[in-house]
């Protein structure tokens, strides 16, 4: 088995957010949101959501996002959904991304749920991957 190389074994949650943000803006994904769930939540550091317009863009979302992350030797811990298409799950640990065909992110209302989570500019998280 290959360890790691350093740069990506001391990647923040800050960048794995930035560089899934950078993925989903780039395979079109739509109303990107980021929520910082620092001190509110046990289990991650960061939501990031977004929407497809189809159950194959949802996949297509969610398979570029875990290549893309492979690709630097980081697997998600967890995922589910990837089948069906309408709410795929990735858990990488500090940032959990959730994909939605848009009717589903709508019913679930998670930007509802963490109303008091921040949300972080995509810009600001763009800047910090091209670096």
């Amino acid at each position: 088995m290959r360890k790691l190389k350093k740069e990506y074994t001391e990647k923040s949650g800050q960048e794995l957010a930035a560089t899934c943000v950078r993925v989903a803006d780039e395979t079109k994904a739509e109303g990107l949101t980021v929520l910082d769930v620092r001190g509110l939540s046990s289990f991650t550091d960061y939501f990031i959501l977004m929407s497809g317009h189809s159950t194959r863009h949802v996949q297509g979302l969610a398979e570029a996002i875990e290549s893309e992350l492979r690709s630097k030797r980081v697997s998600s811990k967890h995922s589910e959904g990837l089948r069906e298409g309408l709410w795929v799950l990735l858990d990488f640990g500090d940032v959990v991304v959730h994909i939605f065909y848009k009717d589903k992110r709508e019913f679930y209302d998670l930007e509802g749920l963490w109303h008091d989570a921040p949300r972080i500019e995509l810009s600001e998280l763009l800047s910090i991957d091209e670096s």
